[in-house]
Formats: C-alpha cells, structure tokens, sequence
C-alpha cells in the first residue's frame, strides 16, 4: 500500500529534513527548506528518502577549488588529423564522448566515418541509428577508393 509521506528539501543543497527547519544545517542558508510529499512503498528504500542512497545530501558533492583538484595528462588517442587532434586537445580521450552538431546533411557521419577509417591500430566499433548497414558500407568503400578495401578484420 502506497501512502504519502511529508519530507522538507532544502532548495539549496538537497537536504532533506522530517520538519521544516528555518536554517539548513548543511549549507547554512535560511528559509530554503520546501515541503515535498512523496509516495513510500515496501518497495521504497528503508528510509522512504526522496533520493537514492548513493545521491543523499550526505554523499552529495560538494564545491572543490580548482587548486586542490590534482591534475594529470590523460593520454590522448591520435586521430590521424591534425586539426581534429588540436580541437580535442591534442587527440581522443579514452572513455570520452564527443558530440558533433551541424544541421542535416553537412557532413558530420562522413567526417566521423572516415576519421575512423583512418585509424588503423585501433578496433573502433561504429554505431548508427540513421543509417542501414548498407549505407554505411557504400560510403565506406567510397571514402576508401584508391585504397585496398575495407578491412574485416
């Protein structure tokens, strides 16, 4: 049975608090604590919070100066392009994403498929959701003309 519990969210932090409180004890800012009313279930967590465990108020990150951030160079996958590697900072950070924007028809699939093209020593797995398979592998064997066909390895 689903019932409605009364929690007190402080709009400034994510605080949460069973009544409400004039000065939040977390961030120390007055009047910002909001009534909120949730459904519980026994399929709630144990404490019927509003947000998960791993992302209470508690566990919640907190500002850091950019002083105390420790700073390494990740190293940098080379594109094979010049000014595509100077654009990502000296080339493609593993684990990162890179979003690229243009309006219909510009380029942005053929500019992505034959930067890959180019990149022989590593496995790259090209995923589409516009295009068939088919599509794909014609305008690969058009970027590639001159070339020897397109490797399966």
């Amino acid at each position: 049975m689903a019932k409605t519990k009364t929690v007190y969210v402080c709009s400034n932090c994510g605080q949460e608090s069973t009544k409400w409180i004039g000065k939040c004890p977390s961030c120390g800012q007055w009047n910002t604590f909001k009534e909120m009313h949730i459904g519980t279930s026994s399929q709630d967590n144990a404490s019927g919070s509003l947000f998960s465990h791993s992302h209470s108020a508690t566990s919640k990150s907190r500002p850091v100066k950019l002083c105390d951030i420790p700073s390494h160079d990740d190293p940098r996958i080379d594109m094979h392009d010049n000014e595509l590697n100077r654009v990502l900072g000296g080339g493609l950070v593993a684990g990162s994403i890179v979003l690229l924007g243009g309006e219909p028809g510009i380029g942005k699939s053929t500019l992505t498929l034959q930067t890959v093209l180019n990149i022989p020593d590593k496995t790259i797995l090209y995923v589409s959701g516009e295009e068939s398979a088919h599509q794909l592998k014609m305008r690969a064997e058009r970027l590639m003309a001159g070339s020897t066909s397109v490797a399966c390895d």
